[in-house]
């Protein structure tokens, strides 16, 4: 038997690199090269060929077998033995220098960037101080602006009526501050705090108080105060029907105390009973309610202003649907409105007033086929934002504001619907006489501070045997100013704790007139010592 020749490990190994054509060493060389030129580091390469290595150093036996001695067992690749040693990593000093600076460098610039970003910051937040201190400013330019014309315009008016009562027609108007002998007619009576309040009414023969309030902490619900005037001034709240909302206007019946008539964006024109304190009637409108009167001519029949326009009348013996309704020549919500004694119109016809931006209407009702109203002339004032009404005088008082542009129509309908505070600027006030059925006679206009976004309230007063006075609020002067008619003097400034005036009423009695002034919180009266 042939003597086996042990062949030597180096012989082996040369063969196996070798290969058949050299394959398995030309393989490792390019596969080394390409991973050079990927950029990895010379350890990847060190650790690639050392694995290779392992599989050569396998296959260097012949047969599987590493020398002559080991014939016994087989050898697999589990077998070889992996001999470690420590890792050589070349490391390039200048790289690393770099590498180092680089991030010295991004730390320094992410610093200076946190720096920039807050002084940035501090930038913006002055330039928001600055913007809101010039806007403070422009609007305290814009109201010195109006002070001065209004002020220019009393220097300019003074010297006409003082000393000189206006004439109309020949008639020579008396001067009703010489009545009471340099005095206003009204002194202060009585301050009551009365917290979310925005509408109210006097019921003279019952000494009560009613008025609309908003609570706060509730969820801004919306309900009903009733207020005695006797000591010690006891007060009961009342909630209004299930989805009335706030409360745009309200009016104790003129004949019958106990009765009191409520129109809320709700859609609900609402009777309420002050003798048991819970409401009688509630009717459902197509439109929110803006404004309601009840009829002087009868407690039977009352009327409501919506907010598209319409005008719409109840008689509370049929509860079924609305004996009348008229629709507005515009779809402006109607603010006021009014009804007229009948003493001079056609027998079974009731008429009403009715103001809006657009003007002012007289509707006629209930026997009279002509549902065209009565346009009254007041001339080119502006947009009309109150209307008072006195009805043993016939006097009317117009208040107007110069109108806003298209483009704000919208942002305009909904300041109305808000309690927006707004500014003063000029408009003017336009006093009305009735005449017959339904003519009207302009006896005077003057100029006014009104509020830009609201709609003011006013009162017109007809004091015995001394004419009528008008009172209504100064938005520069922060004021409740009392003039007589027709010639718009001035006769008393009444000072007020608050601002601003939300509403102005006045009632007449056996005890003498009582002048009510509501402002923010507080329900200022005062009484017509003239009167006592």
């Amino acid at each position: 038997m042939e003597k086996l020749r042990c062949v030597p490990m180096r012989e082996r190994v040369g063969k196996i690199l070798k290969g058949t054509n050299g394959i398995v060493g030309t393989s490792m060389g390019c596969f080394a090269l390409s991973v050079w030129k990927l950029g990895l580091q010379p350890v990847t390469i060190t650790s690639v060929v050392f694995l290779v290595g392992i599989y050569l150093v396998f296959h260097a036996s012949e047969n599987g077998y590493n020398n002559v001695e080991l014939q016994k067992g087989k050898s697999t690749l589990k077998d070889v033995r992996k001999l470690f040693a420590s890792r050589v990593v070349a490391i390039d000093g200048e790289s690393q220098k770099r590498i180092q600076s680089l991030e010295a460098k991004c730390i320094s610039l992410d610093k200076k960037n946190a720096v920039l970003i807050k002084k940035e910051a501090e930038w913006k937040k002055e330039e928001a101080e600055w913007k809101k201190r010039e806007a403070l400013l422009q609007r305290e330019l814009h109201q010195l602006k109006e002070k001065t014309i209004y002020l220019e315009h009393l220097l300019d008016v003074k010297p006409r009526t003082l000393g000189h009562p206006p004439s109309m027609g020949g008639y020579c108007v008396p001067s009703l501050g010489s009545e009471f002998n340099g005095q206003g007619p009204f002194i202060l009576q009585k301050e009551l705090g009365v917290d979310g309040a925005r509408l109210f009414d006097i019921d003279a023969s019952s000494k009560i108080i009613l008025m609309t309030r908003r609570l706060q902490g509730l969820g801004g619900v919306h309900v009903l105060t009733k207020i005695s005037l006797v000591a010690p001034y006891t007060r009961q709240d009342i909630s209004l029907p299930t989805g009335s909302k706030a409360v745009r206007d309200l009016h104790i019946c003129p004949s019958d105390g106990s009765l009191s008539l409520f129109a809320s964006l709700g859609k609900k024109l609402s009777v309420l009973s002050t003798k048991i304190n819970n409401f009688i009637l509630a009717y459902d409108l197509p439109a929110p309610a803006w404004s309601c009167s009840w009829d002087l001519n009868g407690s039977h029949q009352i009327y409501a202003g919506l907010q598209n326009g319409s005008l719409v009348m109840f008689d509370m013996r049929q509860t079924a649907r609305p004996l009348e309704f008229v629709n507005g020549l515009t779809s402006n919500p109607v603010h006021t409105i009014y009804s007229l004694h009948n003493s001079t119109l056609p027998s079974g016809v009731t008429a009403v007033l009715s103001a809006s931006s657009a003007g002012i209407f007289q509707w006629n009702f209930v026997g009279s086929e002509e549902r065209r109203p009565v346009v009254l002339e007041t001339g080119n004032q502006g947009a009309c934002i109150s209307l008072a009404y006195c009805p043993s005088s016939d006097d009317i008082i117009a208040s107007f504001r110069p109108r806003i542009d298209n483009s704000n129509k919208m942002a305009y309908s909904q300041h109305l619907l808000t309690p927006a505070i707004g500014q003063g600027v000029q408009g003017s006030h336009v006093h009305l006489k009735r005449f017959g059925s339904n003519c009207y006679q302009k006896l005077a206009v003057t100029c006014a501070n009104v509020n830009d976004v609201r709609l003011p309230r006013s009162a017109v007063m007809n004091i015995e045997s001394h004419g009528c006075l008008f009172a209504s609020g100064d938005e520069l002067t922060g004021e409740l100013v009392l003039q007589e008619l027709p010639s718009f003097t001035v006769i008393q400034h009444l000072k007020l704790r608050k601002q601003p005036i939300y509403d102005v009423k006045y009632v007449h009695d056996v005890d003498g007139g009582l002048l009510g002034c509501l402002c923010d919180d507080i329900l200022q009266l005062y009484g017509n010592h003239a009167l006592k």
